[in-house]
């Protein structure tokens, strides 16, 4: 079943670039992963959508995932409210509209 893992940011200022070339060549080491995509949400602030083959290819991508997150966290800025620089959910499909 196809899952979908969404992850929110906040970039620090003037770190855009830096943020966005860390995600460049995720296809490479995401194993699963079958499309992403970043969205500005606002000032400074940005998404990653994801969609994977299933909720297991997802998990046993974390480390993969977590690598990448480490490799560009200087870049981020507390979210507050206890979640630190990031703020995932992910989960199975259930409806599928076009």
């Amino acid at each position: 079943m196809i899952a979908f893992n969404v992850v929110r940011f906040k970039v620090n200022p003037g770190m855009e670039d830096a943020f966005l070339n860390a995600h460049r060549n995720i296809t490479d080491s995401w194993s699963g992963l079958r499309h992403a995509n970043i969205i500005k949400t606002g000032e400074e602030r940005y998404c990653i959508v994801a969609e994977w083959e299933s909720m297991e290819a997802l998990a046993a991508s974390r480390p993969q995932m977590l690598a990448t997150l480490d490799s560009f966290r200087e870049t981020l800025e507390d979210l507050g409210g206890g979640l630190g620089v990031t703020d995932p959910v992910a989960g199975p499909v259930l409806l599928s509209v076009k």
